[in-house]
């Protein structure tokens, strides 16, 4: 059983590299990613890299609207992260009233195109609030009623960490299968749900520690400012806490953003990793007065050291922030696997979902 995935804002790869994972521990079935799809050169480029052993051929780099799905190559299976800005808890929740909102309609229009036998979407927590709710239900109805069958969909909030991932990324994951084959997706049942079992930032950082000789892992520069008052903020704190000295403190009116210099508990796993880097939101260490490198970050995100990424610094942590985490794919397409093949696996109920 070979499945041929497409991928729409693929990022750098997170969900093809769990896809081919997940291939290589399911006897009998395979996902082969044939092409995807991205805006920016530098994450097309590094998808290109480490998916398709660099052929530049399948994979499409421009805006998603110039895609003609009608003359693109068929696929079984599809996969879209789409676009979060406008759902995202930080921000103005525009949702699909916003310019990155609507995106998701690409996904429902390759559907209907190619009337894949499944399709895996993805987007951040506050998707279920944006619109009032509204903008939720909506693209449940669109992708519930897409292409000529119509799909059954399993929604859920998935918590990475509750997974064996270093993080706590907090996910809606929309698994869609075609109706008329019968096939029951359930959610695969948690790995780690005691957070005393949770896997830590410090054990993901230096389990095998990280040398020198490996990519990606060049310091931030830093003002002699930022440095000291990350020596008064203790590991988990960010830059409101109490130790920091008057003169130290940041002078910022409304909001005060959890993540602004938030150094990592070594204790605990990490918090999100995004694709955000200024304003002291690199993500920081927690013994270290300095930012996270973004080998450091890939290795939250669980991408392999021998994963390599294309472009500039700031590129390079943009990709690692907007992923998927690969192991966490990887569990999804497992149980996506194992449901076409019948076989039995540990499960949940979905969490804030249909079933």
């Amino acid at each position: 059983m070979k499945f041929k995935m497409a991928e729409l804002f693929c990022g750098p790869g997170g969900l093809a590299l769990g896809a081919i994972k997940a291939s290589k521990l399911v006897n009998g079935a395979e996902i082969i990613p044939v092409w995807a799809n991205d805006i920016d050169k530098s994450t097309c480029e590094t998808y290109a890299m480490n998916i398709h052993n660099g052929d530049t051929s399948k994979i499409f780099c421009c805006p998603v609207q110039e895609l003609e799905f009608n003359k693109l190559p068929d696929f079984d299976g599809l996969s879209f992260g789409f676009p979060c800005n406008d759902f995202s808890q930080v921000g103005q929740k525009k949702g699909t009233d916003g310019k990155y909102g609507p995106l998701y309609s690409y996904g429902v229009k390759a559907i209907k195109v190619k009337n894949p036998s499944w399709f895996i979407a993805e987007n951040v927590s506050g998707l279920h609030s944006a619109n009032d709710g509204k903008a939720f239900q909506n693209i449940i109805k669109e992708l519930s009623e897409a292409g000529t069958y119509g799909y059954t969909l399993n929604i859920h909030l998935y918590k990475f960490e509750e997974y064996g991932i270093p993080q706590k990324r907090h996910r809606f994951i929309i698994v869609g299968v075609r109706n008329d084959l019968n096939v029951v997706f359930r959610v695969p049942k948690p790995t780690t749900l005691s957070p005393e079992s949770y896997k830590t930032a410090k054990y993901a950082i230096e389990n095998p520690p990280i040398t020198q000789n490996l990519s990606h892992h060049e310091l931030t520069r830093q003002s002699a400012k930022v440095v000291e008052r990350l020596k008064h903020i203790p590991p988990g704190k960010n830059a409101w806490c109490d130790e920091i000295p008057q003169e130290l403190r940041l002078n910022v009116k409304g909001a005060k953003l959890s993540q602004i210099y938030r150094r990592l508990h070594p204790d605990q796993p990490s918090y999100t990793i995004t694709g955000s880097g200024g304003g002291g939101t690199h993500g920081y260490h927690w013994k270290e007065p300095r930012a996270l490198t973004n080998r450091e970050r890939a290795r939250i995100q669980t991408f392999p050291d021998d994963f390599n990424f294309k472009g500039s610094k700031e590129s390079v942590r943009k990709q690692i922030g907007m992923a998927v985490p690969s192991e966490g794919a990887t569990i999804i397409f497992e149980a996506l696997l194992k449901s076409f093949l019948n076989i039995n696996y540990e499960y949940i109920e979905p969490r804030f979902g249909l079933k």
